[in-house]
């Protein structure tokens, strides 16, 4: 059975405020690692975070780009699931890459700031997989049951 236009399409509508709330918070995240006062103990780990948050910025992109020209819907969502495990993982690195930092008048903020860029993040990445899984698993139910 081919999959419901409408529900692929509707899995790729990501919510514009979410969307606009994340980039905004990246840009902060972003200046505040740039121009702020956010200080490590251990040589380079600023910069190593930097390079984190500039790959987390291309992979909220990489998520968010527009699939509809890849002619087939399983493999619209089966590039959005590579792009959603690998800002998985870039999350992960940006988490490490923050873990040494310890100073600085702005790191309380940044902190704060970090802290609920990631959750909103994962809360973004969580709802699409769900809905990416469930369509994709459909798919493979009534394949066995063709099968059967």
């Amino acid at each position: 059975m081919a999959f419901d236009p409408a529900r692929v399409s509707a899995s790729f509508d990501f919510d514009r405020d979410t969307l606009d709330g994340l980039r905004r918070d990246w840009l902060t995240l972003l200046d505040l690692s740039v121009f702020g006062a956010v200080k490590s103990s251990k040589i380079g780990a600023v910069d190593r975070l930097r390079r984190r948050l500039l790959e987390i910025g291309e992979g909220l992109r990489s998520l968010t780009n527009d699939r509809s020209w890849i002619p087939h819907p399983r493999e619209q969502i089966k590039g959005a699931m590579g792009a959603s495990v690998k800002l998985r993982d870039t999350l992960l690195g940006l988490e490490r890459a923050a873990q040494p930092l310890d100073g600085g008048d702005d790191f309380p903020r940044f902190e704060h700031e970090l802290l609920d860029f990631r959750r909103r993040l994962l809360q973004l990445i969580e709802r699409h997989e769900t809905l990416w899984a469930a369509l994709l698993d459909e798919q493979y139910e009534e394949d066995t049951e063709e099968d059967d």
